[in-house]
């Protein structure tokens, strides 16, 4: 018989008497950028992803107590449908923060987080802060430490138990109630990784929200009483020997617990694509600029890629020209040939018009494949090497250093919210300049906030109809 509590106890308990007097201030700071950031790109996903549309039908159709701000479209439904609302716009540009291994958990955390304190009601800005910094801790310490086969998509597998955590924080359960809420949230673990890697999907997109969705309805249950399951993580038929064949180091994701926060090293992107794209793009944007490369200079493009790369891919042609906006933000030779097109990238970017933009597309014709395993995604992915060569015999080549938002290259606050800002404007309803100005200074100050449920009211004006 196992001597020590399971892993689902000893997070809950984590994430239950966490205060926010305990976290270090680089880590209340990270948790404040995440939901302004995340608001953010919910704002412009509003407006600029087709999609999402569906989903805010299908929630408005159900109705309901009128608890919660269905954000940019406005409106208020339930906790449950309006945390799949937000979610489901919360990664849909693939505009979301990332933690510094990949991945994405603010997408789930913040949207669940949010509804159940409008739901609840009187949810300080501190004790938001500190729900929001225990779900990034947990998932922090879930992804660096499973036998990952690339097989599950770990942003939903995963972040369903960060949102669940930091839901139950966010209604003041006890250790014990939030630990049921994460055995009740395994019911809503999932997510395949031809979701991600296929063509086609709007899911791509939109997958946070069922996480989102999944952590609000685990915590509410928890809240009636119902049970969860005792040994959740490290069953014999639990949740690490049925994902992960039971690779996982228990050690590594206890260790330090409650003194190191992986939060904190919380990536903020200035691309609204996929981070794992992000290295190439510099790269090729250093060498077009450094060498004042003219577009058509250009004879050949050389992507050297490892095996996560190479999902992004192939088959070469249909990545080179994408068929849809969920597609394009995966597709790396065409997102290469946007950054070397525009020497940067924009959420205006992506719109039906730019999927057939000729300057991209016949920069995307000049992309070819260098396959390197020294590339290959471990735990951290190495940074993305490119090759341009011209008519005249000229080459270079970069690695992908200094990215925009990464580590080496953070995005501070006034980043954030320059940012958001820009989301803001193309969001489908337009907010007044004030109203942003103001939901920005408030992020900054969260801490501050009796009622940390100002910011997202302030962003759900009257219904729109879809």
């Amino acid at each position: 018989m196992p001597t020590e509590p399971d892993l689902v106890h000893v997070f809950a308990r984590h994430a239950a008497e966490l205060s926010y007097d305990a976290l270090p201030t680089v880590v209340r700071e990270a948790a404040k950028k995440s939901v302004l950031d995340t608001l953010g790109v919910i704002l412009a996903a509003s407006g600029m992803e087709p999609a999402v549309r569906g989903v805010v039908e299908i929630v408005a159709e159900g109705g309901g107590k009128p608890e919660c701000s269905v954000i940019g479209f406005g409106g208020r439904r339930p906790a449950m449908m309006a945390a799949l609302a937000n979610g489901a716009m919360a990664h849909c540009l693939d505009y979301d923060d990332q933690t510094p291994w990949g991945q994405h958990t603010a997408s789930s955390i913040v949207p669940a987080v949010f509804a159940v304190a409008e739901r609840r009601g009187g949810v300080s800005g501190k004790d938001l802060i500190a729900a929001v910094a225990a779900g990034q801790d947990i998932f922090g310490r879930l992804r660096c430490n499973v036998d990952w086969k690339k097989d599950w998509n770990l942003s939903t597998v995963l972040a369903v138990f960060a949102a669940t955590a930091s839901a139950g924080r966010t209604m003041g359960q006890s250790s014990r109630q939030v630990a049921h809420a994460m055995g009740i949230a395994t019911m809503q673990c999932s997510g395949i990784m031809e979701m991600v890697a296929g063509r086609g999907s709007d899911l791509r997109g939109m997958y946070a929200g069922f996480s989102a969705k999944g952590a609000v309805l685990a915590a509410l249950m928890a809240e009636k009483g119902i049970t969860g399951i005792d040994r959740m993580f490290e069953g014999q038929f639990g949740f690490m020997n049925t994902y992960f064949g039971g690779g996982f180091d228990r050690e590594a994701m206890v260790r330090d617990l409650g003194r190191d926060f992986l939060g904190s090293g919380t990536l903020y992107k200035r691309w609204p694509c996929v981070g794992t794209a992000h290295s190439h793009m510099k790269a090729a944007i250093d060498i077009v600029t450094k060498n004042d490369v003219h577009l058509d200079q250009i004879a050949e493009i050389r992507l050297h890629v490892g095996d996560y790369h190479e999902l992004m891919c192939q088959p070469l042609q249909e990545r080179r020209s994408p068929a849809t906006l969920a597609d394009a933000k995966f597709s790396l030779p065409f997102l290469v040939s946007i950054a070397i097109a525009r020497r940067g990238m924009s959420v205006s970017d992506f719109t039906e018009d730019g999927l057939h933009d000729r300057v991209v597309l016949e920069i995307a014709t000049k992309i070819s494949l260098v396959n390197d395993p020294a590339l290959n995604w471990k735990l951290e992915l190495p940074p993305g090497r490119v090759e341009i060569l011209t008519h005249d015999g000229r080459r270079w080549s970069e690695e992908g250093r200094s990215v925009p938002g990464n580590a080496d290259n953070p995005m501070g606050w006034d980043d954030i919210c320059s940012k958001f800002r820009e989301c803001a404007t193309v969001s489908v309803i337009r907010l007044a300049d004030d109203v942003v100005t103001r939901v920005a200074g408030l992020a900054r100050r969260l801490e501050e906030l009796s009622d940390a449920t100002d910011l997202v009211k302030l962003l759900s004006p009257p219904a729109h109809e879809a």
